[in-house]
């Protein structure tokens, strides 16, 4: 649904993975019509980083306190 969203209309991406200030800048990218496929593609791949974020912190708290744990 993110990923819709982030070709559709870019800057609210960024204020659902909790970048305010990258949100405004890609508000005043997308604004012209020549930004709007940079404010776009910019917002994708946020949310990619966002997702490989998420899952490494995931990964992280299994090793320390899931069933990946030696002690």
């Amino acid at each position: 649904m993110r990923l819709i969203l982030a070709i559709i209309f870019p800057p609210l991406v960024f204020f659902t993975i909790n970048r305010p200030f990258q949100g405004m800048m890609n508000l005043i990218l997308w604004i012209t019509f020549i930004g709007w496929p940079v404010a776009a593609i910019w917002a994708v791949y946020a949310l990619s980083q966002y997702r490989n974020d998420e899952l490494r912190r995931e990964v992280d708290y299994d090793r320390r306190y899931g069933r990946y744990s030696r002690y």
